[in-house]
C-alpha cells in the first residue's frame, strides 16, 4: 500500500528495499535532514573522516561483498571530495551509488554556498548520474541508480539531492515503482554461433592461453573459469584486477601478465597461438606495445561491454555477453563434444604437452626472485611470509598504489575471488586503507591486510580514527623505503638516478601515530623480526594495527616492461 512520506524518508526506505544495510558517509548542511532521519533507523553507518575515504571504503565493501556500495555526503566540497573514489570505481567497474547533497533547486546556478555542478563534474567518470528535481521521481531514480550500478558492466552512479526536494512529501510504494530506462538493455546471452566458433578454435589451438580480467570476478564466473581451464589443461594468466579469480597456487596459473607480470606469463602470451580473453579490456599496462602484443595469436574476446571489444586490440572472435553465462554455454558445448568423442580430450591434452613444457622451462629459467642477505628487510619477503603464514585462507589483501601494490600482486598468491582489492585503472594512492575498512565491514570474519607504501598511506591515514571507532581490526603493513618508490624506480632506470622530489625526508613516527589514534603500532627493521611480528599482529581482533617495515630503500620491482615496450622485452633482476 502506498503511504505519504517526506523525501528524506522516501530515500532511506528505498535504500532498505534495495537491500542496503551499510552506508559510508559524512554529514553536512545539505544532507542534515537525511541524517536526522537516519538517526532513528537501523542502517550501519560508518562515519569516515574524509569523503574520499567514504568512496574508497564503499568500493572496497562492494568488491569484498559483491553488493552495491553506498556513499552519503554533503554538497560542495563534500561532494567533490568523492571524485577520486568515483573515478577509481569507474575505471575498475565497481558498483557504488553516491548520494550527494545539493543546494535547493531554486538556488541552482546562483553560485550558492557550497554549490557545485556534480552532474557536470562526474559525467565522464560515472556510468550514469541524476539530479533529482521532483520528490515524486525520487524512488524511481533510486531504483534506476542501483539497477544501473549492478547490471551490465558495473560502475558508479551519482544521485544529486537538492535540499528542498528532500523536504517535500509524496506517495511511496517502492514495489510498484517502474523504471524508465528504454535505452539501457545489457546483453547477457552470448551469440551461440560465435561461442561454437570459439570452441572449435580452442580445439585447433596448440599454444592456448586463458587471459582473465576483472569481469570474471564481477560476474561471479570464477568457478566456470576454473572448470574450463582444468578440463582442457589451458594455462591461465590474470590481470591485476582478476587476481584471485583463478587460484594463485594452481599449477596452470602463470601469474599476472603485463608491465610487472611474470616472465612465463608474458612469454606465454607472446608465443601463444590462441588468446582467450575473458572479462578483460586489454589496457596499456597489460599489452605494452599493442603492435607486438600476442603477435602469433588469434584472439577470442568475451565481454559484456560491446564498447570494449576491439577497442585497444583487434580481435578475431568477439562474444558480447555476461562472462558467467557465456563460459557456461561454452562448457556445455565442449562437454557435448567430449561425450560424443572422449578420445578428442585425451588427444588435446597430449597435443598441449610441448606447450606446457615450454612454459615450465620459462618458469625455471626466470622465476620471480630477489636477493636476501638475512639482515635487511626485503619487501618481497614480507609478502611471502604473510602468505606462508595464512596460505591465502580467510584473508583479504588491499593495496595502496606503487611498488607495494606490485610486490603484493607478485608474491601473495590470492586463491579466491574478492580477496585481492586494489585501484587498478586509476591507480589512486590512498585507496588501500579505506578500501580495507570497507572490506572489513563487509567481511568481519576475515583478516584484512592493507599493503601500503609510506607515501600513499599518508593520503588517508586519518581513517585510523574510523577503524578504531568501529573496532575494525584492519592490519596496515607499511613497506617504508622513505621514497615515492615507483617514481624513484623509474628515475633510477630511465632518468640517470636523478631522484627529483621523490625522497620523503620528513615522516611521522608511524608507531606513535597509530598509538595516538588508539591503534597498535610495531616497527620491524630486521628480517628475523618479520615472521614473529606478523604472527602477533594477526591475532589482534579488536582494533587496527600498523606495522612499519623498514625495507631496502632502493629495492626495485622486477620483471619490468618499459612503458610502451613489447611484453617479451623485460628488464629482469
Amino acid at each position: 500500500m502506498a503511504e505519504r512520506l517526506k523525501g528524506t524518508r522516501i530515500l532511506l526506505e528505498s535504500l532498505k528495499k534495495e537491500g542496503v544495510d551499510t552506508i559510508f558517509g559524512l554529514p553536512g548542511g545539505a544532507v542534515i535532514e537525511i541524517y536526522d532521519e537516519l538517526f532513528d533507523m537501523d542502517f550501519h553507518h560508518i562515519l569516515v573522516r574524509h569523503e574520499q575515504a567514504a568512496a574508497h571504503a564503499a568500493d572496497g565493501y562492494a568488491r569484498a561483498s559483491g553488493k552495491v556500495g553506498v556513499v552519503l555526503v554533503t554538497s560542495g566540497p563534500g561532494a567533490t571530495n568523492t571524485v577520486t573514489g568515483i573515478a577509481s570505481a569507474y575505471m575498475d567497474s565497481v558498483p557504488i551509488v553516491v548520494f550527494t547533497g545539493q543546494v535547493p533547486t531554486y538556488l541552482i546556478g546562483n553560485d550558492a554556498f557550497q554549490e557545485v555542478d556534480m552532474v557536470g563534474i562526474t559525467r565522464p567518470i560515472t556510468k550514469h548520474n541524476f539530479l533529482v528535481k521532483d520528490v515524486n521521481d525520487l524512488a524511481r531514480i533510486v531504483k534506476e541508480a542501483f539497477y544501473i550500478a549492478r547490471t551490465g558492466r558495473p560502475g558508479p552512479v551519482v544521485v544529486d539531492l537538492p535540499k528542498d526536494v528532500l523536504a517535500e512529501w509524496a506517495e511511496f510504494d517502492y514495489d510498484r515503482v517502474e523504471m524508465k530506462l528504454p535505452g539501457y538493455k545489457p546483453n547477457v546471452k552470448g551469440h551461440i554461433g560465435q561461442i561454437k566458433k570459439a570452441v572449435n578454435k580452442i580445439f585447433e589451438a596448440r599454444r592456448p592461453v586463458l587471459y582473465i580480467g576483472g569481469g570474471v570476478i564481477s560476474s561471479n564466473a570464477s568457478e566456470e573459469i576454473r572448470e574450463l581451464a582444468r578440463l582442457l589443461h589451458i594455462p591461465v594468466t590474470s590481470t591485476l584486477m582478476a587476481l584471485g579469480a583463478y587460484p594463485g597456487d594452481d599449477p596452470l596459473f602463470l601469474g599476472m601478465l603485463g608491465m610487472h607480470g611474470t616472465f612465463r606469463a608474458n612469454m606465454a602470451v607472446t608465443e601463444s597461438d590462441l588468446l582467450i580473453a575473458v572479462g578483460a579490456r586489454f589496457d596499456d599496462r597489460v599489452t605494452g606495445d599493442v603492435n607486438q602484443f600476442a603477435p602469433q595469436a588469434e584472439i577470442i574476446h568475451i565481454d559484456i561491454d560491446p564498447a570494449s571489444i576491439s577497442k585497444n586490440v583487434q580481435v578475431d572472435i568477439p562474444i558480447v555477453g555476461d562472462v558467467k553465462i557465456v563460459v557456461r554455454d561454452m562448457l556445455k558445448i565442449i562437454k557435448d563434444i567430449i561425450q560424443k568423442k572422449p578420445e578428442k580430450l585425451e588427444q588435446y591434452h597430449k597435443d598441449l604437452e610441448p606447450w606446457h613444457e615450454s612454459i615450465e622451462r620459462w618458469k625455471e629459467t626466470y622465476p620471480l626472485a630477489y636477493r636476501r642477505d638475512g639482515k635487511t628487510v626485503k619487501p618481497q619477503f614480507v609478502i611471502e611470509t604473510l602468505y606462508k603464514i595464512t596460505k591465502g585462507e580467510n584473508i583479504i589483501i588491499t593495496t595502496e598504489v606503487g611498488q607495494n601494490q606490485m610486490w603484493a600482486a607478485q608474491y601473495f598468491l590470492a586463491k579466491y575471488p574478492r580477496t585481492f582489492i586494489t585501484s587498478g585503472g586509476l591507480g589512486a594512492m590512498g585507496y588501500g586503507f579505506p578500501a580495507a575498512i570497507g572490506a572489513q565491514v563487509a567481511r568481519p570474519d576475515a583478516t584484512v591486510v592493507d599493503i601500503a607504501g609510506d607515501g600513499s598511506i599518508q593520503m588517508n591515514i586519518q581513517e585510523l580514527a574510523t577503524a578504531v571507532q568501529y573496532h575494525l581490526p584492519v592490519k596496515i603493513f607499511i613497506l617504508n623505503n622513505k621514497f615515492l618508490g615507483m617514481v624513484r624506480q623509474w628515475q633510477e632506470l630511465f632518468y640517470d638516478r636523478k631522484y627529483s622530489y621523490t625522497c620523503e625526508e620528513v615522516q611521522p613516527d608511524f608507531v606513535k601515530l597509530a598509538e595516538a589514534y588508539g591503534a597498535k603500532g610495531f616497527i620491524v627493521d630486521r628480517e628475523e623480526m618479520v615472521e614473529p611480528v606478523i604472527l602477533e599482529v594477526l591475532q589482534e581482533r579488536d582494533k587496527p594495527v600498523v606495522v612499519e617495515f623498514l625495507i631496502e630503500r632502493e629495492e626495485n620491482v622486477f620483471p619490468m616492461v618499459p612503458a610502451g615496450g613489447a611484453l617479451n622485452k623485460m628488464l629482469l633482476v
